[in-house]
C-alpha cells in the first residue's frame, strides 16, 4: 500500500472518452466538485460463477463498511488504465497472475464525486491476501445470495448499479 497522504494524491481529470484533460487532488475530486476522474473495477468470479466481494474498511472516506466490487481503485496521474488495474489488484488482494477481460466503461455519479469507471472481470480461485487497511473481510457470494441482499443497504450504490450492468455479459 502507498504510504503518501491519500488526500493529496493526484488524479487525472478526464472526458467521457477517457482522455486526460487536467488533474486534481483526491480531496478535490471527493468534495462534491464532480470532476470526472477514472477508476478501475475488477469483478472476480470462481469457476462455479460466484462473485468475490470485499467489505470496505470502516476507515474509508467513501461508503465505509459496505460490500463492494472485489477490487476498485483510482487511476493515479500518469498511469494507464491497465497499470492502475494491476496495481490495485496487487495492493488490495495480493494477486499478480490474472487475465483481465474488459467489459465496459461508464460514468457513475454520487453526491460527492463523478467517476469514469473502467470495468473488467476475471476468473480466479485464489489465493487472496486482502489488505487489512482497505478491506474488513472478503469472500465469494453466490448470485442468489447477492440478489437477496440488493436494495437493503448491504452493498455500495456503485456496486448495485454496476451489478445490474454485469447481467448483460455472459459468464
Amino acid at each position: 500500500m502507498r504510504k503518501m497522504n491519500r488526500a493529496e494524491e493526484w488524479f487525472p481529470l478526464v472526458n467521457e472518452a477517457g482522455e486526460t484533460v487536467g488533474k486534481a487532488t483526491r480531496r478535490t475530486c471527493h468534495n462534491g466538485s464532480k470532476l470526472l476522474h477514472p477508476v478501475v473495477h475488477l469483478h472476480i468470479y470462481n469457476r462455479a460463477g460466484d462473485l468475490y466481494l470485499q467489505r470496505r474498511s470502516v476507515r474509508k472516506d467513501i461508503q465505509p463498511g459496505k460490500w463492494d466490487t472485489a477490487v476498485g481503485g483510482h487511476v493515479d496521474l500518469g498511469e494507464t488504465i491497465e497499470v492502475a488495474l494491476r496495481r490495485e489488484v496487487r495492493e488490495e488482494l495480493g494477486i499478480t497472475d490474472f487475465i483481465p477481460e474488459f467489459l465496459m466503461r461508464y460514468v457513475f455519479e454520487s453526491a460527492l464525486e463523478k467517476e469514469l469507471v473502467n470495468t473488467f472481470r476475471t476468473v480466479y480461485e485464489g489465493p487472496f491476501l486482502p489488505d487489512a487497511d482497505e478491506i474488513e473481510e472478503a469472500r465469494f457470494w453466490s448470485i442468489p445470495e447477492i440478489e437477496a441482499h440488493l436494495g437493503k443497504g448491504v452493498f455500495t450504490p456503485n456496486f448495485e448499479s454496476e451489478y445490474e450492468k454485469l447481467k448483460s455479459f455472459k459468464q
